[in-house]
């Protein structure tokens, strides 16, 4: 930004700040963060076009006005068709307490189970899900195709819930 740029939003900032912050607080409902940030977007609107800064054009403080309106509804706009998007000042509740038994029992559940499946079958579980590898990375890492892991992947998962149903653990 050249210094007559900064001079013309100073100047702009200077002139209309004030009465372009207090509309901007209506449009939004109070709301003082998004107020400046529309005013701020206002201004940078009008930096990038100069010409609506003409006076043959009508006044300047109108333009100003009518383009933090349309920003304004814009905003609206965009968070109106956002899903889920929650606005709120209360703290989202803390997660729930996990017993670490549980989670123990749960662990040697499974490590039981898995000791009941075939090599073959055990290694490419701990290779696609405890190693976090892809289906190619756990080919290269087991020596066999790309589609001998999927297979095997497939067949493994479903021994390892008939083991499971098999030892009383239901879904």
């Amino acid at each position: 930004m050249t210094d007559p740029d900064a001079d013309l939003l100073r100047a702009l900032h200077d002139e209309h700040g004030d009465a372009l912050l207090a509309h901007a607080l209506r449009l939004t409902g109070g709301d003082r963060q998004r107020a400046e940030d529309l005013v701020q977007e206002t201004l940078l609107r009008a930096w990038r076009h100069p010409e609506a800064m003409d006076p043959a054009r009508g006044p300047i403080r109108a333009w100003l006005f009518t383009t933090a309106r349309h920003l304004a509804i814009d905003a609206w706009r965009r968070r109106s068709v956002r899903v889920g998007e929650i606005v709120t000042d209360d703290l989202p509740e803390p997660p729930p307490h996990v017993d670490e038994t549980d989670r123990a029992v749960e662990a040697w559940t499974i490590a039981e189970a898995l000791g009941r499946l075939s090599p073959t079958h055990r290694e490419v579980l701990f290779e696609c899900f405890y190693q976090g590898r892809s289906v190619v990375e756990a080919a290269n890492r087991l020596g066999v195709p790309p589609g001998t892991v999927k297979s095997r992947t497939h067949y493994a998962l479903r021994s390892l819930r008939l083991v499971l149903e098999e030892m009383g653990v239901t879904r």
